[in-house]
């Protein structure tokens, strides 16, 4: 299984998401600087997720998105299947035709594999990972002057100043 950059930024968005909803609506311009992902990247990722009901969007002022569910209610793996990508670690995508059109020696092993790691995604979720104590560390990093600043005076404030 090869987890793309797809289903990583949707993680890292919806954690960031998360660390952050308690504020109120967050930006996917704000995500975009934190987390060094493209906003282009980031609309298209949230467009999925806002699809499967993970994040909801708030307009006007002060707007931007929020989780869609509690934090405790989102897992890993449902952010990932959301975004289109798939936790399967066989060659075959799990249709038993690994080779020449028939199972392949390691196929169960893979397949176990791709189910142990579905079931340890579907048990972690956005909650019990942001509360771990090396993830607020990370967190209280990035949460960069720049950022309380911009959450302080919105551009349109500043530019009243």
């Amino acid at each position: 299984m090869k987890l793309s950059t797809k289903g990583r930024y949707a993680v890292t968005a919806m954690m960031d998401l998360a660390i952050h909803d308690h504020e109120g609506p967050v930006t996917l311009s704000d995500i975009s600087s934190c987390q060094g992902i493209s906003l282009s990247y980031l609309e298209q990722l949230f467009s999925k997720l806002r699809k499967h009901g993970l994040v909801e969007g708030v307009r006007g002022p002060g707007g931007g998105y929020r989780l869609g569910k509690p934090a405790d209610q989102i897992s890993i793996a449902r952010i990932i299947q959301a975004v289109d990508e798939n936790i399967d670690a066989t060659r075959c995508n799990g249709n038993e035709d690994c080779q020449g059109g028939d199972k392949c020696l390691t196929h169960q092993l893979w397949s176990d594999l791709s189910d142990r790691l579905y079931h340890f995604l579907d048990d972690l979720t956005l909650a019990s990972f942001i509360n771990r104590p090396e993830i607020k560390v990370v967190a209280r990093r990035q949460d960069t002057t720049d950022r309380r600043i911009a959450t302080m005076f919105p551009p349109r404030m500043a530019a009243n100043m």
